[in-house]
């Protein structure tokens, strides 16, 4: 494994960089997973005064030998190995919202390091990174651009491309499990979590002048088990925190479905922990339920190796929560449903909170992450199971501590 992770890094070939400490503002978005950070953070890329990573950091703590398996027994990590490392190639993937025409050799570039972290063990091999450049020479031109309908189209005009002698890879990527894998994940080496991002392609590099006056935008999960990352990344930056939450229900839901999914949220490979999962609604249906964590592993996450999947479920709901709560951060507090219900006002206590100035809002809320087609009071599919969680005292006490109604017909 530790050959491998080396011969993504020496593929990638990220350049050192001075701008770490020329940074002066992040933001950074604590959440439970399913919680809505996906669809905000997407919206918020679009922001010309904010710099977002493609996807998140997670793959760059493994290249970097920081988190589990490599410097932690969970997902909280505590001092950095590599600092600077890792601050390498967290500059070298944010990009900013740009009007022109693509650096089509960076979206080349993008693309190739991009799928590296998502099939290593396929594209480190000298042929199938001969064929991967060819593949993207032949997709990502100007004509290309011109004869896709939208940034998707091309988007998927470039996986075609790269996999079409494997097509059953694409239905890794955001929006296209419809396609069909239903083996797991089996891969020798994961970096990122399915499903997979894909490069946004109307994007520019950052650069020296953004380091002072854009905001760097992070979101992922695990980040509230990890006090103080950005703050030795960014060692001359003020640090802003986005306390984002949602019901129990709506977010254990998710967490169940996600769970379920043959083709998503594969978070952490057991196998190499020696770990057996036992837990009921996942362990006994699918195939690979003994191997895969998914989503954020908790300190405490030991504890529920043989628990039924609701309770695991909702332990990765209240811990990240009791975390952000009990560090004491000063945060802005959102409500994913409130985000929902007026995106306009949302957004602009965010931007209002970041210092930046208003945002134009797309006329419909893309659709990110999701494991089925977003509809209004999906919790309902396992209505009675999430009512039985809720008599839980820890949920209740939970719940009111985010300022949440208990009575069900007031939840989205």
């Amino acid at each position: 494994m530790n050959r491998l992770i080396e011969a993504v890094n020496a593929i990638r070939a990220v350049a050192p960089s001075e701008l770490g400490g020329a940074v002066r503002q992040v933001a950074v978005v604590l959440t439970s997973p399913r919680s809505g950070s996906s669809l905000l953070t997407s919206v918020l890329a679009r922001h010309p005064g904010i710099a977002t990573l493609d996807g998140e950091i997670e793959p760059y703590l493994a290249l970097t030998g920081n988190g589990f398996g490599y410097s932690s027994n969970s997902d909280a990590i505590g001092p950095l190995a590599n600092r600077a490392a890792l601050a390498d190639c967290v500059l070298d993937d944010l990009t900013v919202a740009g009007d022109g025409p693509p650096d089509l050799d960076l979206l080349k570039r993008r693309w190739r390091n991009r799928l590296l972290l998502q099939f290593p063990a396929v594209f480190a091999q000298p042929s199938e990174l001969r064929r991967l450049a060819q593949s993207l020479d032949e997709a990502v031109t100007a004509g290309a651009a011109q004869r896709c309908a939208s940034e998707r189209a091309w988007q998927e005009y470039v996986l075609g491309k790269v996999f079409r002698h494997d097509g059953w890879r694409m239905a890794y990527y955001d929006g296209m499990a419809r396609d069909g894998a239903t083996g797991g994940f089996d891969v020798p080496l994961k970096l990122e979590e399915p499903p997979f991002v894909m490069p946004r392609h109307h994007r520019r590099r950052f650069g020296a002048a953004d380091a002072a006056d854009k905001v760097l935008l992070f979101k992922t999960p695990p980040d509230v088990y990890r006090r103080g990352l950005y703050e030795q990344l960014f060692p001359n930056a003020e640090i802003k925190y986005i306390h984002l939450t949602r019901g129990y229900a709506q977010a254990v839901n998710g967490l169940i479905d996600g769970w379920q999914s043959p083709v998503g949220f594969f978070s952490h490979d057991l196998r190499w922990a020696g770990v057996d999962l036992r837990i009921a609604g996942y362990t006994d249906v699918l195939p690979f339920g003994r191997r895969w964590w998914k989503f954020d592993m908790p300190p405490n996450w030991r504890e529920f190796t043989a628990a039924p999947l609701e309770q695991v479920c909702l332990n990765q709901w209240l811990s990240p929560h009791r975390a952000v709560l009990a560090s004491g951060v000063p945060a802005l507090r959102l409500r994913f449903e409130d985000f929902l219900a007026d995106p306009v006002a949302a957004m602009g206590r965010v931007t209002g909170y970041l210092g930046l100035p208003p945002m134009a809002m797309q006329a419909q809320l893309p659709v990110t992450m999701a494991t089925e087609q977003p509809t209004r009071q999906r919790w309902r599919k396992r209505e009675s199971a999430l009512l039985a969680l809720g008599r839980q005292p820890e949920v209740a006490a939970m719940m009111d501590a985010l300022s949440y109604s208990m009575d069900p017909e007031q939840w989205s």
